[in-house]
């Protein structure tokens, strides 16, 4: 009955509200109410009659009282939702809310059948991003047929990546997990309930505070601050804080409080996900082991141009300045150049030297009480591993989620990249997309040229091909090349459209990006790998010509400069508060200033663009300025 209640209670939402009409239902379950409104505590006593009838009783209550300081209040977004009320901000929901909505191109159920597709989609409109997830945990548990605290520790691990302490059933659990979905990540503090789990977790960081205490009595009480109720200290058991990443579980038929240790152990130890992971995942050294069979040896990398008659460099936006105080201290000293405070060069819209479009936008990052990570210091909850290609359905767990490719980086060196291309290693497969466009077609070239891109990657992923390369290298004095955010971009919001997202994998083979600001907005807007080729190219040729001041291999160059954009990534995830690269893929945590908003609808969907700008007709004749030096 529960489950046929659900499938109503979403169809209604979707089907009911209209302009004029406003429509919410609170919870339509047969194992909770949720009572809630614009109130203050104690008029709920007024308001809602039950809490004053003696003969109403419960054996749980979640209770949520605060300010709405980043949303406009209204009854539907006030605490708490239907399984959780949350204290702290998701700072990863926008790339969270694409990302479940590309699942609904994979996703099926032998519970709900054809029928599945009447609950899409799974995030309703108009929440905030507690309702959100809200949303996505409640679709877990009644269609991914999840206990509420499993759905939990899906949605929400701990910092796993690079803890020594925890169990080895623990890690391959989240390892697991994390094929399946990224976490929401963020500064948060959970309470859930489900009418027989009651419960918190807290997020990775433990940057909110809970406080609970177990009576003898029989009691658990847990709030955000001590001194919420008035306990009597000769019935105190015992009393502690919520740590990071840990959950504190009641189970209201047992009558128990469940250890984290013990919930957690149980939960992952439910399915053999080690030997689905070991016979399923692969990482790039399976590549290369399947290239060098076939092969027999790694490939080469073509002949080099000189840096002095590289044309390329000037076509790509690149500068005397951007050599020698941006990419050459990269290789040096194994991290992002520091420089002064403040940039006083003038915005991408205004200015007269055909700016690259990565210029039209700014990073968001943490304010007030979204506090900042220190990525060194705090180096142990974060992490830019993540897996990449097609995803499996969600909602039945099975060996064929871990079939993905798992990279600890995702920036990928010249030879990596190579043999991604040419791999046949069981059902993986490559195709190339070319992403520039003859020169005679002029400024009307540029839209045409995204459309044709849109739908050959569309039609790669209906082939079956597992990884898509948006490449430019055919960039020259015939090929402009379209930008490679522009490309992405759009790619990424057409194949999610089109619900084909899921189906592929995007790498982006682009001479465009050497700059941390570059890199971090190719994989805001959906990049799950980048090979910045002429980076480098450029490096390479400095070498041979024995002008980079330092004695290193070609492939320790390349090592370097990897080395050197993860420190920098992650400084600039963690200015937003963001541990976890899977989760900031997609993100989208820009804000554009000066771009149209026929481009923010065509290509960075959901970006805030607030003063208008630049069209495509300027964006091609920004191109074609750069071409101009190659002509």
């Amino acid at each position: 009955m529960i489950y046929t209640v659900f499938a109503l209670r979403k169809r209604a939402t979707h089907t009911i509200p209209s302009k004029d009409l406003r429509f919410y239902i609170c919870s339509l379950s047969s194992k909770s109410i949720v009572y809630k409104g614009l109130l203050t505590p104690l008029q709920l006593w007024e308001y809602f009659a039950d809490f004053v009838d003696p003969d109403y009783e419960t054996h749980f209550a979640v209770v949520h009282s605060r300010f709405s300081t980043n949303t406009f209040p209204s009854w539907e977004r006030a605490h708490p939702h239907r399984y959780l009320a949350h204290n702290g901000e998701i700072n990863t929901i926008r790339g969270n809310e694409n990302q479940m909505r590309a699942r609904e191109g994979v996703m099926s159920s032998s519970k709900y059948g054809d029928e599945l597709k009447l609950l899409y989609p799974v995030v309703e409109e108009g929440l905030p991003d507690s309702g959100r997830v809200d949303n996505v945990l409640e679709f877990l548990i009644m269609a991914g047929g999840r206990s509420l605290p499993e759905a939990v520790m899906t949605m929400v691990p701990e910092a796993w990546h690079k803890d020594t302490m925890m169990s080895e059933e623990k890690r391959n659990f989240y390892r697991w997990a994390s094929f399946a979905m990224e976490a929401w990540d963020g500064p948060a503090l959970f309470t859930f309930a489900d009418g027989r789990y009651v419960g918190a977790i807290l997020d990775r960081n433990g940057l909110r505070p809970s406080r609970y205490y177990i009576t003898k009595s029989g009691f658990m009480v847990m709030a955000s601050e001590v001194g919420v109720c008035n306990l009597a200290p000769e019935d105190t058991q015992s009393k502690s804080r919520l740590k990071p990443g840990r959950m504190l579980l009641v189970d209201t038929e047992l009558g128990e409080v469940i250890n984290d240790a013990d919930i957690k152990h149980h939960i992952a130890t439910l399915r053999p996900v080690k030997q689905w992971m070991d016979e399923q995942s692969v990482t790039l050294d399976d590549f290369y082991k399947a290239h060098m069979e076939t092969r027999g040896e790694e490939p080469e990398i073509g002949p080099l141009v000189p840096v002095q008659s590289d044309h390329r460099l000037a076509m790509f936006g690149y500068s005397v300045e951007h050599i020698n105080l941006l990419l050459v201290p990269m290789v040096k000293n194994k991290k992002e150049p520091l420089g002064s405070m403040g940039n006083d060069a003038p915005l991408a819209c205004l200015s007269q030297r055909n700016p690259l479009v990565f210029e039209y936008f700014k990073q968001l990052f943490a304010q007030v009480t979204n506090p900042p990570i220190d990525p060194i210091r705090e180096s142990i909850v974060m992490s830019l591993a993540c897996p990449i290609g097609p995803e499996d359905n969600i909602l039945e767990p099975s060996e064929k989620q871990c079939n993905r490719l798992f990279l600890d980086a995702p920036i990928l060196t010249l030879h990596d990249l190579e043999i991604i291309k040419d791999t046949s290693l069981r059902t993986w497969k490559t195709k190339t997309i070319d992403t520039t466009f003859p020169v005679e077609a002029g400024f009307a070239g540029l839209v045409p040229a995204i459309d044709r891109i849109c739908a050959e990657c569309s039609e790669a992923a209906e082939q079956g091909y597992t990884l898509l390369v948006l490449s430019d290298r055919a960039a020259g004095p015939e090929r402009v090349p379209v930008s490679s955010l522009l490309a992405l971009g759009a790619t990424h919001h057409h194949l999610i459209k089109t619900r084909q997202r899921l189906h592929v994998g995007l790498i982006v083979e682009t001479g465009e990006a050497r700059e941390m600001h570059h890199l971090c907005l190719l994989l805001g807007y959906g990049a799950d790998a980048i090979c910045p080729y002429l980076l480098y190219e450029c490096l390479i040729s400095l070498h041979e010509q024995s002008l980079l001041g330092v004695d290193f291999g070609i492939k320790e160059i390349q090592k370097r400069v990897i080395a050197a954009t993860e420190k920098g990534i992650s400084k600039v995830m963690a200015k937003m508060g963001i541990s976890l690269l899977q989760s900031y893929k997609g993100a989208q945590i820009f804000e554009a200033v000066g771009l149209s908003q026929e481009v923010i609808d065509k290509c960075f969907v959901g970006t805030a663009s607030r003063l208008g700008g630049a069209t495509f007709e300027i964006l091609a004749e920004e191109v074609r300025q750069h071409i101009k030096t190659v002509l």
